[in-house]
């Protein structure tokens, strides 16, 4: 079920808000998380522990829940389907000339000792 649960965090730093952030969105089932850095309020919607949650945020700081209310979940949109009238027609490519490696000789000195 959804839940849509609202939290109040004493953070003070900035390291603790952005801890308390992490801490929450690393919970499977999280769908969208707000904090307002005035109030402390942090409000989290998804499939979620809230006593989890609760645990978890009160070994970086001060937290207690003020609210939790059941939500309807967010309803998926088909994805449009896609058109199977793309026709990828066989080709082949014919060089003119086959491929051969040619290699060139390893010393191009000449070491047969002739003199001029």
């Amino acid at each position: 079920m959804y839940l849509k649960s609202v939290l109040q965090l004493s953070v003070h730093e900035e390291g603790i808000r952005k801890k308390a952030w992490v801490a929450v969105s690393r919970f499977s089932g999280v769908t969208s998380i707000e904090m307002d850095d005035k109030t402390g309020r942090m409000t989290v919607v998804g499939e979620v522990d809230v006593p989890r949650i609760v645990k978890k945020l009160r070994k970086i700081c001060t937290a207690e829940l003020v609210t939790v209310e059941v939500v309807k979940p967010p309803e998926k949109k088909p994805e449009p389907k896609k058109s199977e009238d793309f026709v990828a027609y066989p080709f082949s490519i014919n060089y003119p000339y086959p491929y051969h490696s040619y290699h060139q000789p390893y010393c191009y000195c000449n070491c047969g000792g002739g003199t001029k």
